[in-house]
């Protein structure tokens, strides 16, 4: 089961497609983070999504909302598939120990190996203020992030 909105969201550090360390308490008493969980790199609905956040990518931006996508792909499928697609964001892998934080979540998908398309919108004290979750095969819209990005803008 995910996590609830108004919980505290796990800390995490795992590496990005350049091998950097991110943690998402860095972003504590400073920003709010959009975690976008994903299932595969270069998979059709997956590059949809992203490729869309890339080109609203000024929605975060001007909320001051840091942008981090993660999925079970190694850094190294993240660097090409971030690269193909000319993302500017922070893509995480979540390779090993295998889903790990997307078990802590709630959104890993046993049977499959790997998350469920998931959003957490985490304020800068690290609370979830929004979350949304699609059915397996269905895209995220962009109108759900505006919306989800509303939720948060009170406690920014």
């Amino acid at each position: 089961m995910a996590l609830e909105n108004d919980t505290q969201a796990p800390d995490f550090k795992l590496i990005n497609q350049f091998g950097e360390s991110v943690q998402l308490s860095q972003y504590r008493g400073m920003k709010s983070v959009a975690l976008v969980f994903f299932p595969l790199a270069f998979s059709g609905i997956c590059s949809g999504e992203l490729c869309e956040l890339r080109d609203n990518l000024a929605l975060f931006q001007d909320g001051g909302v840091e942008l981090i996508g993660i999925s079970v792909d190694s850094r190294h499928a993240l660097r090409a598939f971030g690269e193909q697609e000319k993302y500017t964001f922070d893509l995480v892998a979540d390779f090993w120990p295998h889903g790990a934080v997307a078990k802590e979540y709630g959104v890993f998908l046993e049977e499959k190996g790997f998350a469920n398309r998931a959003t957490f919108l985490i304020d800068s004290s690290g609370i979830i203020r929004a979350s949304f979750i699609t059915a397996p095969g269905e895209a995220r819209s962009i109108d759900a992030y505006r919306a989800a990005l509303e939720q948060l803008a009170p406690v920014l």
